[in-house]
């Protein structure tokens, strides 16, 4: 009789030993992201019977002001800051983000990997009025988290969140969604998919001249083979933004490579 709650208070013991001892690494950069995301999550998870992207969205809806965009992003980094890291762009590079998206004002803008709709309501709340978002996401209870974030925001008339593998979805933008051609494109799903992914973009004709690629992560954990494209093609002209990873101290970057098209003079690179 005594032994389910003897192995739930041991559980919970444990618990509490395992997040103080998150709470003592996280000034060692990446060893607390390695260790949130393979000891205490899975473990969090489990004693709490559910998992961290609908905690999230739980401490979002019970602190942010419905309609309110502002308040959900702060919501969301007071959260990551304060009781678990998450992979979103975050408060630091999203500045960054927001100038870009302030210069360029995009009326078409898509994104690659949604996540749980940070960076999504990010720039929706910037673009000018008609402008639109699409956003598509792989895993499907990111997509329904990415949904809520953005009714709560306010924001889901600007934002069409889009279910599917990004190298299935981007030859289907043209004729299925009418899109002619992309403003500004944020890759922020699998780095590996980063390259692959901004070829199939020229290939369907989905880049026009001026057309800005925003790509996070790019020093940790980097997206080498996308890097050496972009900077030594002819067709794009790069610039590096320095910044730290999200919540963290550790160096990360995000790569503006701007779309000149094919011909052009030779790529060069500002820092």
């Amino acid at each position: 009789m005594l032994e389910a709650p003897l192995l739930l208070l041991g559980a919970s013991l444990l618990g509490l030993a395992l997040l103080a001892l998150l709470v003592g690494l996280r000034r060692q950069g990446w060893l607390v992201i390695i260790w949130s995301e393979c000891v205490w999550q899975p473990l969090y998870n489990l004693l709490t019977g559910s998992t961290k992207e609908q905690r999230i969205l739980r401490h979002v809806l019970q602190h942010a002001v419905a309609g309110d965009p502002q308040s959900v992003l702060a919501a969301v980094d007071a959260y990551c800051y304060q009781k678990e890291w998450a992979m979103n762009v975050g408060d630091k590079k999203g500045q960054i983000m927001d100038t870009v998206v302030q210069e360029q004002r995009p009326s078409v803008v898509l994104e690659l990997g949604a996540y749980c709709g940070y960076s999504a309501v990010r720039m929706a709340r910037l673009l000018p009025p008609g402008a639109r978002l699409l956003t598509i996401e792989l895993n499907p209870d990111y997509a329904a988290i990415t949904q809520q974030m953005l009714d709560f925001a306010g924001l889901q008339e600007r934002v069409t969140v889009i279910v599917g593998a990004s190298q299935e979805v981007i030859p289907q933008l043209k004729k299925k969604y009418d899109i002619d051609t992309l403003d500004m494109v944020f890759l922020d799903h699998w780095k590996d998919c980063y390259l692959p992914d901004t070829l199939l973009l020229e290939e369907c004709g989905l880049l026009r001249k001026g057309t800005v690629l925003l790509a996070d992560n790019i020093i940790f954990p980097g997206a080498p083979e996308f890097l050496a494209h972009v900077r030594t093609s002819s067709h794009f002209k790069c610039t590096l933004f320095t910044s730290s990873l999200e919540y963290s101290q550790v160096l990360d970057g995000l790569e503006k490579a701007v779309y000149v098209g094919p011909g052009s003079p030779s790529p060069s690179l500002g820092r």
